[in-house]
């Protein structure tokens, strides 16, 4: 079984090999995703202008969450960061999934996303 050490160096590693192909422009930006033990963040990124263009997570006061660890707190930060990202006229992204398997927390932000509006 892999210590909790390699598997952070695999999925560095696979997330590496994923970016050598994805990159965000201004015409569509990067959703990236980051997971941990306790929470969830996603950004949309413009990589052209090295630039953060929307943000959200389990820790944003506004979603009013408990537990920032399960599906239903992952669909609503997809469904938040796609209503910002709409506010900023921002409809289409490219899907970063951050080197982690599109399975659980990963798949609802992205069902969420999905389902406030924006393409990807």
């Amino acid at each position: 079984m892999l210590k909790k050490d390699d598997r952070q160096q695999s999925r560095e590693r696979r997330h590496l090999r994923v970016r050598k192909k994805i990159s965000g422009t201004a015409e569509r930006p990067r959703l990236s995703v980051y997971r941990s033990e306790k929470h969830i963040y996603v950004q949309i990124i413009d990589d052209v202008a090295q630039r953060t263009l929307v943000a959200a997570s389990t820790l944003d006061k506004d979603l009013g969450l408990e537990l920032g660890s399960n599906k239903d707190a992952a669909k609503k930060v997809g469904e938040l960061v796609a209503k910002k990202a709409l506010d900023k006229g921002i409809k289409q992204v490219v899907f970063d999934r951050g080197g982690y398997i599109y399975h659980g927390r990963v798949k609802e932000l992205a069902d969420g996303a999905r389902e406030a509006g924006l393409e990807f």
